[in-house]
């Protein structure tokens, strides 16, 4: 079993060259069109391009971006001492929402652009703004800028995805005697969540204080497990349930998930072949996920394993989705999206078997994409052989 601590290494939240970095290619994108500027109202895409982490509520916050100058921060004025922090940037402060003038109606006002991108846009605000500007173009120049990680995003990534191990270790080293005393899946869910977030904020809390810091987790078991996004909840687990629990971790606002099923008591002979299966589907995807595939071929390569297994009624969900800035963001290893697979790339890789009313079975893997091959930062799984995953009672 590996240790319950982590060390801190030597990291720090991205800075302002990074920042600059991500402005310098919307721009580049927007020049391209022939446009003024671009307005930022994603939150995620808010943080990335500036830095600037919020609570996210009905007043919009939003970065312009444009072809010359310093990008200016609006937010509104109850956000005001909070933003002023955020380099490199001007602030244009609103009063409140919803306003006389909708806020992001005065945004595109200040901004004087005439030719403008925006990510995301109210379908009500269409109209008033297509009066104002020559152009409106409803686009997500950000996004394509995410999709490739640089160096010290990934490390950050690395990092976040040791947490996450961190939480399902601890659930399997205590979770015996939880259950042994009657404990239930929020009681689990507590102390394997409490117990990582405690050592995440032990070793970065100080150095990453501002930003999005945190551990996030689910518990379910036995026939409770068949639902893909099962709540955790006061069920008691019992001998011979299974128990999924999915992790995802962040670290400076960079995400990583890690996930497993573990058995209770002691393992059958079915769950084991399930388990195989799932393993089998996990390195399908691996192999599958190269650069030049398509992300939609991932999926199809993947899930193809647990259907070799005669399990292909019991698939609910595609094999991943991009990681980064947000949880879950594009490109996704599923259906329908033809994104080609690039080196920096950052994936979940989630084979799950859900059969309702008996059980359920998930595990996850974060995948980092480089030129010569994969590289997994979340080590449980192969730490810990589909044999040890029983939490002894």
């Amino acid at each position: 079993m590996t240790s319950l601590t982590r060390e801190r290494k030597p990291v720090r939240p991205m800075g302002l060259d990074f920042r600059r970095s991500v402005q310098d290619r919307i721009r580049a994108l927007a020049a391209e069109r022939g446009l003024d500027g671009v307005l930022l109202l994603t939150p995620a895409n808010v943080f990335y391009a500036c830095g600037f982490h919020f609570s996210v509520n009905e007043r919009p916050i939003a970065l312009y971006i444009p072809l010359n100058g310093k990008p200016t921060l609006f937010v509104p004025l109850l956000e005001l001492e909070n933003a002023e922090p955020v380099e490199g940037v001007e602030l244009k402060i609103y009063e409140e929402f919803p306003g006389i003038v909708h806020p992001v109606v005065w945004m595109v006002e200040e901004s004087g652009a005439r030719k403008i991108a925006i990510d995301l846009l109210d379908a009500r605000l269409v109209g008033p703004i297509e009066a104002m500007v020559e152009s409106l173009v409803l686009e997500d120049f950000a996004a394509p800028c995410r999709y490739i990680k640089t160096a010290e995003e990934l490390e950050l990534t690395r990092i976040a995805a040791t947490y996450a191990d961190l939480c399902l270790e601890r659930l399997l080293l205590n979770g015996g005697d939880i259950i042994s005393q009657g404990g239930t899946e929020l009681d689990l869910y507590a102390d394997s969540t409490s117990f990582a977030l405690a050592e995440l904020k032990k070793n970065y809390g100080e150095a990453f204080a501002g930003t999005k810091l945190g551990i996030s987790s689910s518990v379910h078991t036995g026939p409770r497990g068949a639902l893909p996004h099962g709540a955790t909840g006061h069920s008691k687990p019992q001998r011979g349930h299974t128990l999924i629990s999915g992790v995802g971790c962040s670290l400076g606002g960079y995400h990583a998930e890690s996930g497993i099923t573990y058995v209770v008591g002691e393992m059958s002979a079915e769950q084991r072949r399930i388990m195989e299966a799932l393993e089998a589907c996990d390195a399908a995807g691996v192999a599958a996920l190269k650069p030049g595939t398509l992300c939609q071929d991932v999926n199809v390569a993947a899930l193809a394993a647990l259907k070799d297994a005669g399990l292909g009624d019991t698939i609910r969900h595609r094999i991943g989705h991009g990681m980064g800035v947000e949880g879950h963001e594009a490109p996704w290893l599923a259906p329908g999206d033809t994104t080609i697979v690039a080196p920096g790339m950052v994936f979940s890789n989630e084979p799950g078997v859900y059969r309702p009313g008996i059980d359920g079975y998930r595990t996850i893997n974060t995948m980092i994409v480089h030129a010569d091959g994969v590289e997994i930062p979340s080590r449980l799984q192969a730490d810990h052989p589909i044999e040890t995953r029983i939490i002894s009672l």
